[in-house]
């Protein structure tokens, strides 16, 4: 069975849903042929957001990114 939801910590984001996470690049492998597939939450606090992360080719945006203060929803 495949999930429908990824719930994925953030551990600093940008507005653009762009992630950084712990460096293995496991979110970005796993997801990588699954792009719509299967909708992702980052979870994570709003003084972890940045101007921008640099996103690199093979950075997958998240869906949502929830903070205390605001949801923030993936450019189309």
């Amino acid at each position: 069975m495949k999930p429908d939801l990824l719930i994925v910590p953030v551990v600093g984001f940008d507005r653009a849903c762009y992630r950084l996470g712990y460096g293995g690049g496991y979110y970005d492998r796993t997801l990588a042929g699954r792009a719509g597939a299967v909708f992702t939450v980052g979870v994570g606090f709003a003084l972890l957001e940045v101007d921008t992360i640099l996103p690199q080719q093979h950075d997958v945006p998240l869906d949502r990114i929830v903070t205390e203060d605001a949801v923030y929803e993936a450019p189309l």
